[in-house]
Parts: C-alpha cells; structure tokens; sequence
C-alpha cells in the first residue's frame, strides 16, 4: 500500500473489524482500486461492474482497474495476488467461490490492503468489509410466494402436491446454497414436491439444458424455481420449444430492469426478487475506507419482489 496512508489491521483473537487510520489521506492524493469479478458471463455481473464503475466516475482522485476471472478460480486468485504485489490500495473482490478465495482475500488484509468482499462471501472474516443482500431472506420470499401460488392450483386443491424444478446457482458459492436453504424454509409444510433439482452454475445455457431433461422425464411440472433470472428464462425457453410453457409457471431472482423486470412485465416470468449488485455502496464504502473512516464490517442490502400483479 502507498506510504501516504496508514492502515491498522486488528487480528486479536476476536477478530475485531477492521479500522482505517484516522487521519485524512493527503490533499490530490490518487488511489487504485482492484476490482476482481469472477464473470462476465452474467448479465447481473455486468451490471455490478457498471454501477461500479459510474459510482467511481464521482470520485476523480479514484482509477478502478477490472479484472474478469472467467468463472476461474485459481484465474481469480491469481488476480487476487496480482493486485496484491502491484500495492494497490484497496481491492474488491465478487468471489466465484467461498473457500478457494478465503486464502489471497486473508493474504491481502494481513499485508494492510483494505479488502470489500461483494455479494458472494468468503470463510472466516479476515476482509474489512461484507456487502449483499441476505440471500436466505431472498430465498424464502420466493419460497412463500410459491407456495401461495401452489395452494390455488387445481391438482393441490384435488389433494395433491405441486411439482416444482429448482435450477440451482454454482452451490459451491454462499447465495446459491442460502437460496436454496431459503427457498426450502419457505414452501415449507407446503403442499409442494421438488420433482427435479440441478446445478446450472447460473448459466442460461446450462439451465436450458438442464430443464430440458426435466421435461423429457417429467409430464407435469408446474412451478420452476431458478436461483436467477437468467436460469428462469432458459428454463422458459425450453418450455416453449417443447409446447409447454403455458403449463409452468416460473420463478427467478435478480430483478434487473432489463432484465428480471422485462420478463415479468412480457409475461415470461410470474416472478423476479430484486438481489441489488451492491456496486455503489462498495464505491462508497471503499472511499471511507481511503479517508481512514470507520465502516461497518457488514452491510445488508434490502430488495423488491416484482410480479405480474
């Protein structure tokens, strides 16, 4: 880190959160920001990069540089230990997995870079700062909202359970499985059965696919719950090519405009839970952060739901 600022990193046994020096960074002082993201590939990923990128345009004495990791890991650690040897003075990191990160985010924290981990969480909390929304909350909203739907459906009002596809995110990264955990804690005692469940690494291809198979085993399917927006309208596409969309109603999680909001509004999706990427408040946080301001160790991002009512 640049020699113009002090940083104080506590690691007592507690692990008190971090502390920035407070003494303000000198007059014209510039500051490099790392900015790791674990994918392109999303379009909501996208998205985070350029609220990003527009909050910092407000802040002249900061350059942000962007990394695109690919969905790789070891990729992303290595941009991790990049940013690390170039001394830059803070880094943000989207992970694409909890564990494999944990290492280099630590690294970085214990040699005195601020750290703002968004959206995807690592082990332990060796970073100064967690940003995101509370996926279970997310996942339960979604959860209670189909299991309202289910019970008016004419095979659950006959006795029966509603039969429902969860196209799961990459479950080894933290929102997929607290969306899932969130999701079951919401139909739960609901008069509903998952008939089929896959891993789609949040990829609409990979969820097309997937919810292929689950038409050519399954006659009747009627609900598709998907970890995102993205899962939801591949597993719509799917449907219509086979003739079965009308029958399905389908569920998903982000809530962009373009996006998650199109869907709902064009009847594609019955439902979309905004997840906010978050970008403006870690630009926020991290010029605190700069200006030896305390921040909070974790910030809770709170979202909409958007239905066709």
């Amino acid at each position: 880190m640049k020699k113009t600022i002090t940083i104080l990193i506590v690691l007592a046994a507690s692990m008190i959160p971090f502390v920035a020096n407070a003494a303000a960074p000198k007059k014209g002082k510039k500051y490099v920001i790392g900015m790791s993201q674990c994918n392109l590939g999303e379009p909501w990923r996208v998205q985070m990069n350029a609220d990003i990128r527009k909050a910092a345009e407000s802040h002249p004495s900061l350059t942000v540089i962007f990394k695109d990791a690919q969905n790789d890991t070891l990729k992303q650690r290595a941009q991790i230990e990049e940013f690390i040897n170039a001394d830059v003075d803070l880094i943000i990191v989207s992970p694409k997995e909890a564990a494999p990160l944990t290492p280099p985010v630590t690294a970085a924290f214990r040699q005195g870079i601020p750290v703002i981990v968004l959206d995807r969480r690592v082990l332990g909390n060796r970073f100064t700062q967690f940003i995101g929304a509370d996926n279970k909350l997310i996942g339960k909203n979604a959860g209670e909202w189909i299991a309202r739907h289910a019970a008016n459906l004419s095979r659950v009002k006959q006795g029966g359970k509603a039969r429902i596809v969860e196209l799961k995110g990459l479950m080894t990264s933290t929102p997929a499985l607290d969306r899932h955990l969130g999701f079951l804690a919401g139909i739960k005692d609901a008069p509903v059965e998952i008939i089929f469940e896959a891993d789609t690494k949040w990829l609409e291809p990979e969820a097309r696919r997937e919810m292929e198979s689950a038409l050519a085993v399954h006659r009747e399917i009627d609900i598709v719950y998907a970890h995102n927006d993205p899962a939801a309208h591949g597993a719509y596409l799917a449907a219509k090519a086979a003739g079965r969309e009308k029958d399905i109603v389908f569920v998903g999680i982000d809530g962009l405009m373009q996006e998650g909001q199109a869907y709902v509004r064009q009847g594609v999706l019955q439902a979309s839970f905004e997840y906010p990427t978050g970008g403006a408040e870690a630009i926020e946080n991290a010029v605190k952060i700069l200006a030896g301001e305390k921040v909070p160790k974790e910030i809770t991002l709170s979202g909409r739901s958007f239905t066709q009512e």
